[in-house]
């Protein structure tokens, strides 16, 4: 009997409500990310050298960072960036942070969490290098403490405190299902992967990971299942608070120890009495008289803001499948739907130029090449999009195969392309491969290939480079397609390769990018690529009578020596009597080749200029005997 009386009474300690009030919630909190801020500034301080000249934080340098932000952000930055001013800010930062910690209740109060707050936002891009996210969650912390201590009203204290505690639990939530979508959380070999780092590693936690995996793969998932489940703690009227609470807190106190990141002992901890607070029963003493209208006005918010990315997420597709006014549609051998532009149907003596893109690439990306193709050659020039991309459809049910875009392409090619006219296929990175693929199937009507920074089918065995960056590869595209399934595209901003594109074309391909469909078809072809290219065993099969031009871009060969060998062997494969030429454009990176104007022109120009040396040649090469027999 004592024994089931002391079980019932431990077990209602622990699921009992994390019962504290206003003014207690108020206090802790504060607290704590003054303890935050005094850590941080006393650790700026011992590391002065740092920002010194010469130093890793050395401004002189670092503020090239913020050269897009405003005039103002800048003078302001640049006013409290001196050695001597960065330094009087963290000793009074230090001073402020110590009073924090002593007893009381005044406004004052008030004042110095937003000093400690303001003062965080406005030396955390001087200290570029070392800060970590316990210094943004401290900053939240202070300016929500510091505006309710100087609030006389209850109704806008409780509307703050809400606010942090909504934003404890988004910040767990979004950082459990992002870890949950990464193949090494769910297989629990992150924890591992983690201790073994230099920079947050811990020899003996690695250690312990190797010597007992059952045990970690159980803490592994158990931190997945706190992060993912953290909003339980409002569930059973607050019931569940505590044990969840509690371990955060000691998660909390882990990274702290095993990864050295001190501060998030506190910095995080200190948004747990809000959770508390708001957690509690509203018919509970310790909170009685709780304003919780914050919590249906931020699920109205959040409504609206899903309303919102919903109707640009359904703009962005129709704006993606709609394609240009002068697209076509073809049907494949394999059922699939593609979509692809005339952009030149050039002289009928000519080639015609099939432009094949890259994997999670839109055809838009070429478009500095093939305007000045279109307008300033006479060759014919054709885009499309693969299956899955832009407005083209996958309609293939059978397990995806490199193959299946390979014979996409020459049914592009014999149904998009007059049959009496010769083809030169340009393929950009993985396109290369595609294009060289399907050589073979289009035999006499190939004129050639022009590789542009092109994929090499061992690479994958022979670059150590491509093989260890491909799991984060996978592991980026499955994420990139759950973020915009999700409709948080609504959030992404336009990347620097689209506003390097023609003006005409952002829209499109920003619309392309924003879109889950290409993500999705790029996690498609990668996990084929992966399998074929490691599985690859050479040589490269030779490809018969196709001239061939290889484009590497210079930042590609320079980073990693090996692939140029590769993209000589591309021009070795093309055997037959074929023109064959190698050539690097210097500056040039694997995409801005493409995406910046003064590279894709270079690009264009030297494509033309090895078309024409082709057909100089051809033209001064004696008559084959045949054809003049033929002739006669």
């Amino acid at each position: 009997m004592q024994f089931a009386r002391n079980t019932r009474k431990i077990a209602s300690a622990v699921f009992a409500p994390a019962a504290v009030s206003r003014d207690r919630a108020l206090g802790l909190s504060e607290r704590l990310a003054a303890a935050t801020t005094l850590t941080s500034s006393l650790e700026y301080l011992a590391q002065r050298r740092q920002i010194r000249r010469g130093g890793l934080n050395d401004w002189a340098i670092v503020k090239d960072v913020q050269a897009e932000s405003t005039p103002l952000v800048r003078r302001l930055l640049n006013a409290v960036s001196g050695p001597r001013t960065t330094t009087a800010l963290h000793v009074a930062r230090a001073a402020v942070a110590t009073g924090m910690l002593l007893p009381g209740n005044s406004r004052w109060r008030g004042a110095g969490s937003l000093f400690l707050g303001s003062t965080s936002a406005l030396l955390y891009p001087r200290h570029r290098y070392g800060t970590d996210g316990s210094d943004q969650v401290a900053i939240l912390v202070q300016t929500a403490t510091g505006a309710a201590r100087l609030v006389r009203s209850p109704q806008a204290k409780d509307a703050l405190l809400w606010y942090v505690a909504l934003q404890a639990n988004l910040s767990y939530l979004v950082s459990g299902w992002v870890k949950l979508l990464g193949e090494p959380w769910r297989d629990a070999s992150a924890l591992g992967g983690v201790m073994r780092t230099r920079t947050y590693g811990h020899e003996g936690m690695y250690r312990w990971t190797q010597e007992h995996p059952k045990a970690a793969r159980y803490l592994t998932h158990g931190v997945l299942a706190l992060e993912c489940l953290f909003p339980l703690a409002y569930a059973c009227k607050g019931r569940l608070a505590r044990p969840v609470i509690a371990s955060a807190a000691a998660f909390h106190l882990a990274n702290g120890y095993f990864m050295g990141l001190g501060r998030f002992g506190t910095a995080f901890t200190a948004m747990h009495p809000m959770v508390a607070y708001t957690s509690t029963p509203k018919d509970h003493p310790a909170v009685a008289g709780r304003d919780d209208r914050a919590l249906p006005a931020a699920l109205l918010l959040l409504a609206g803001a899903g309303a919102i990315a919903v109707g640009t997420a359904v703009q962005r597709r129709l704006r993606t499948t709609e394609g240009w006014h002068t697209s076509r549609v073809l049907t494949t051998r394999h059922g699939n739907e593609l979509q692809y532009e005339v952009l030149a149907h050039g002289r009928a003596e000519e080639p015609v130029l099939v432009f094949a893109a890259g994997m999670v690439s839109t055809s838009e990306h070429f478009a500095w090449i093939t305007e000045r193709l279109a307008k300033e050659t006479g060759y014919g020039v054709v885009t499309y999009a693969r299956a899955g991309y832009a407005g083209s459809r996958h309609r293939c049910a059978a397990r995806f195969r490199l193959a299946e875009s390979v014979d996409d392409l020459v049914d592009l090619v014999r149904l998009a392309v007059e049959p009496d006219r010769k083809v030169v296929l340009v393929g950009h990175s993985l396109g290369g491969e595609l294009a060289r693929r399907a050589a073979a199937q289009l035999g006499g009507r190939l004129h050639g290939v022009v590789y542009l920074d092109s994929s090499h089918p061992d690479e994958l065995n022979r670059s150590r480079q491509q093989s260890e960056s491909a799991g984060q590869l996978r592991t980026s595209l499955t994420r990139m397609a759950w973020y915009l399934r999700l409709g948080t595209g609504v959030l992404m901003a336009r990347p620097e390769w689209v506003e390097g594109l023609p003006a005409a074309y952002r829209k499109k391909a920003f619309a392309q990018y924003a879109d889950a469909r290409m993500w999705e078809a790029g996690r498609r072809e990668w996990d084929a690529v992966e399998a074929e290219f490691r599985a690859f065993c050479g040589p490269l099969e030779p490809v018969e009578g196709a001239h061939a031009l290889v484009v590497s871009a210079q930042q590609t060969v320079d980073r990693d020596p090996d692939q140029l060998l590769m993209h000589r062997e591309l021009a070795e494969a093309h055997v037959g009597g074929a023109h064959t030429e190698v050539t690097v454009v210097e500056g040039a990176g694997h995409d801005t080749l493409l995406t910046q104007s003064r590279f894709a022109h270079r690009a264009a120009d030297l494509i033309t200029a090895f078309l024409d040396r082709v057909a100089d040649a051809r033209s001064a090469a004696p008559a084959d005997p045949a054809d003049q027999e033929a002739a006669t």
